[in-house]
């Protein structure tokens, strides 16, 4: 499977550009690109990064990944650094998106991500950002400990066919108030709940799957719902 690297341009950022990763597909169904997101605690080349990523070009579906300017620091310096906050993160969002809208204009988008990945492409989408689909690889719906503080006050704002991938001890997202979360959601969805697993979809032994067997589980109900849009 292809790769290739690129840089995206960063205006007023500490630095100029972040890196990228466009996936490609020996051959190009023709429907939706992915814009993939990283989470708070890995960068865009994470293992499960890569597997999703490798997954959905592997179904004929360019893929796009990107450091935050945080995790590109992190790269950089060889440093663990916290993630930037909010408008910073959107900001390299909105460029990496651009990157991904100019090498393939006219195609549908779907902004994927792990965890704080797709809570940031959720923000720009309710602050009118067009897309095909916002597919969530884990949704952080609230901080651990604290199901009393959603962070869903936007779904309202959303009318976008939308993905949820989650786990049935995902600690950051119990299924209870995701469910109650989900009525105020105002386009489509659909929830598709991976057993057993956790925030970052791993299984104990005892689930009798491994978790490149969960991964591939994720890839292959993303790509059927992607069919679907």
């Amino acid at each position: 499977m292809p790769l290739d690297s690129t840089k995206i341009a960063i205006e007023g950022a500490t630095i100029p550009a972040v890196s990228g990763i466009f996936d490609l597909p020996e051959r190009d169904a023709g429907r939706s690109v992915v814009l993939l997101a990283h989470g708070a605690g890995v960068p865009m080349d994470s293992p499960f990064m890569e597997h999703v990523a490798a997954g959905l070009a592997d179904a004929g579906l360019p893929v796009l990944r990107f450091n935050y300017t945080y995790a590109e620091r992190m790269r950089i310096e060889q440093k663990r650094k916290a993630p930037d906050r909010k408008p910073k993160l959107l900001a390299v969002h909105r460029a990496a998106l651009a990157t991904l809208r100019a090498r393939y204009p006219g195609r549908g988008v779907v902004l994927a991500g792990k965890s704080m990945g797709g809570r940031m492409a959720s923000y720009l989408v309710a602050e009118g950002e067009a897309c095909a689909g916002l597919a969530f690889l884990g949704y952080p719906l609230h901080p651990q400990g604290k199901p009393d503080k959603p962070r869903s006050e936007h779904f309202p704002e959303l009318k976008v066919p939308a993905l949820f991938l989650v786990g049935t001890r995902d600690a950051l997202s119990k299924l209870d108030v995701l469910d109650t979360a989900l009525a105020t959601y105002a386009g489509p969805y659909t929830k598709h709940v991976i057993e057993v697993g956790s925030h970052d979809f791993a299984v104990p032994k005892r689930a009798g799957r491994t978790r490149r067997e969960v991964f591939a589980e994720l890839v292959s109900t993303l790509v059927g719902w992607e069919r679907q849009l």
